[in-house]
């Protein structure tokens, strides 16, 4: 498994074009790669040392961040990467895909003062690859082995997190997975251009090598019921995610052409680990030559739009009900397909599908809704009509009924469906039975289901009977 995923190369369609492209990104990352260090320690020197570090109070992990930056500055290198894995298990894949403009660069004082944030991401990325390249990430090695067994039911950022922190500290950690790859959506959701697949098999091996088993292809519910797991292990933690596509709700929405997101990103990632993906090699789900619609303005629907513009799509739109302000995905996402010839049509909902076009309703924002956004609302007589080949649909996730799927009825939901836990330690109504990541939260970010995912394991490891703390986690209410 791991060593299939380091064996990724992109599979993108080659053209005169891409070849030139390609040329010219190997010239900026080789000049790149030379004048590193000096870049990284350029960057880390413009933090202000302000004081009210902003940035750290903006980071769901509470990274330390201007002590690492100051000690890059300071060319201490492998003390920065020490300070930076302390509260964080996979800064290199933080540094890759968090949307550090809604987050901690976003708060940057040099920022808002105008005068440019530093760029925290490309440093940390930068610190922990040095790390790696020098040998400065160590093996997992307890200081002393413990009995009791955890097993964790999800290899996403919550579950890989929590089997890292509690194999450390000498417990025996098994993680199911339903898919043949560790990584969720790290691996079958997120696109290789933002983040490598190598990236992440060098951490599920850094686990196997450190003895967290994997157990794959293994679907909870299928092979064994949550109370079956519950008698094997002293402690479960549940990181599931949320999978469950919410649908398109106009006339069309079953067409041919119209797929789900996850669908279309994980034939896209599979193919490119070298997979057969049927659907793909049929052209169902591969965008090269269609013209692509793509409904939905989150972080999903951005993957799926540069996605397309990768695959050779003859043109890319994404159709959005509410306007560029109010769009939940990162801005600068929007500007990077932007900047790839992707068109935004703001304001504008699907009324209909049906061959080769999609037919939709100009908007306008009306009056809050029960979320305290704007409500779009529907302009008469404002329709018009997109060419479709291809139909996209990106609007978010759900959980899926776990309750019924584990079969464990006891395992108590809130009304959106989300497993019900102590905010402080994030057990659920089962005794012994923990949760973390997007199962509790809805659909949310990877550095959050990061945080979850020590969260849950401090608390765990607590009820084990180990030394370990668990700091407060922000939990969604109900």
């Amino acid at each position: 498994m791991t060593e299939r995923m380091l064996k990724f190369v992109s599979r993108e369609r080659e053209t005169p074009e891409k070849r030139a492209a390609e040329e010219r990104r190997k010239d900026f990352d080789e000049i790149y790669a030379r004048f590193a260090d000096a870049r990284a320690a350029e960057q880390a020197g413009r933090c202000s040392q302000c004081g009210v570090p902003f940035c750290q109070d903006h980071c769901p992990l509470g990274n330390d961040i201007p002590d690492w930056l100051r000690l890059v500055a300071e060319g201490r290198l492998e003390e920065a990467y020490a300070v930076s894995a302390a509260t964080n298990n996979m800064p290199e894949v933080c540094g890759r895909i968090c949307p550090q403009d809604r987050l901690c660069e976003g708060a940057c004082v040099i920022e808002q003062s105008g005068h440019g944030t530093v760029t925290i991401g490309a440093v940390e990325q930068y610190i922990t690859e040095t790390a790696f390249e020098k040998g400065w990430v160590k093996p997992i090695r307890p200081d002393e082995e413990r009995a009791q067994s955890v097993g964790i039911v999800g290899a996403g950022p919550a579950g890989l997190a929590a089997a890292e922190q509690l194999r450390e500290q000498g417990f025996q950690v098994t993680v199911y997975d339903r898919y043949d790859r560790a990584g969720g959506l790290l691996v079958y959701g997120i696109p290789n251009f933002k983040l490598d697949k190598a990236v992440v098999a060098r951490r599920v091996a850094r686990l196997e090598e450190g003895g967290v088993a994997f157990a794959l292809n293994f679907e909870v519910g299928r092979d064994a019921g949550l109370a079956e797991l519950r008698a094997r292990h002293d402690a479960i933690l549940i990181a599931t995610g949320v999978y469950k596509a919410r649908e398109l709700s106009c006339p069309g929405a079953g067409e041919a052409h119209v797929v789900a997101a996850l669908d279309y990103l994980t034939a896209s990632n599979r193919k490119g680990l070298g997979d057969a993906v049927a659907d793909f090699d049929s052209g169902r789900l591969d965008a090269d030559g269609k013209r692509v619609v793509v409904i939905g303005g989150g972080d999903t629907a951005m993957d799926c739009v540069r996605t397309a513009v990768r695959q050779g799509a003859a043109s890319v739109r994404c159709l959005y009900r509410r306007d560029r302000a109010n769009m939940p995905g990162s801005q600068r996402e929007v500007a990077h397909a932007e900047e790839e010839g992707v068109v935004f049509e703001w304001l504008a909902g699907p009324k209909a599908v049906a061959a080769r076009r999609v037919r939709a309703a100009r908007m306008r924002l009306g009056a809050p809704d029960a979320s305290g956004r704007s409500a779009p609302e529907e302009i008469p007589d404002g329709g018009f009509e997109l060419e479709a080949d291809l139909v996209v649909k990106a609007l978010g996730f759900e959980p899926e009924d776990l309750p019924r799927l584990f079969g464990e009825p006891a395992l108590a939901v809130t009304r959106r469906g989300t497993l019900k836990v102590d905010p402080a330690t994030l057990e659920t109504a089962l005794p012994g039975v923990y949760a973390a990541g997007d199962i509790v939260r809805g659909a949310s970010l990877v550095v959050w289901a990061i945080r979850d995912g020590r969260v849950a394991a401090a608390a765990i490891a607590e009820r084990l009977g180990a030394r370990a703390t668990a700091t407060p986690a922000l939990v969604a209410a109900e």
